[in-house]
């Protein structure tokens, strides 16, 4: 049985839970996720984690921020009027928004604070600052 590298196509399931251990995704309820190892379609710290595992070989991962979702950038936090989100919109902490960047890509951002006529929105991924944890199963390599 061959050992998972760089450039193998992979199947795994796997459980990403906090530090407190919330949940935070799984894909034991779906089918597992596939991707090619090392071609930037994973969080860095996931794609080197199955590098050497074998098909049924379980690990449990700990994976820094940096190698993760990266640090969380103030500069990804800016404040906007609410006239600025269009009519009838009853704008909630916690509610998510999608932009559009000037380069056509789409981004989530997070209600984080509503204050009179201003609105503070998150424009940082929900994990980025955080340290993960994956429970990792290698289902198959080809």
């Amino acid at each position: 049985m061959s050992e998972v590298k760089k450039g193998d196509k992979v199947k795994v399931h796997y459980t990403g839970k906090l530090t407190d251990e919330t949940i935070f995704d799984s894909s034991r309820e779906r089918e597992p996720i596939e991707f090619t190892v090392g071609a930037g379609q994973m969080i860095e710290g996931f794609d080197n984690a199955v590098v050497g595992m074998k098909k049924g070989d379980t690990k449990v991962v700990e994976i820094p921020s940096e190698k993760a979702y990266g640090p969380k950038r103030e500069e990804a936090i800016i404040t906007i009027n609410k006239n600025q989100l269009g009519e009838g919109l009853d704008p909630q902490v916690g509610m998510q928004l999608e932009a559009t960047q000037p380069d056509g890509r789409k981004q989530i951002l997070v209600i984080q604070e509503v204050k009179g006529e201003e609105i503070v929105l998150d424009g940082n991924h929900p994990l980025a600052g955080k340290e993960l944890i994956f429970d990792i199963e290698v289902v198959e390599v080809h």
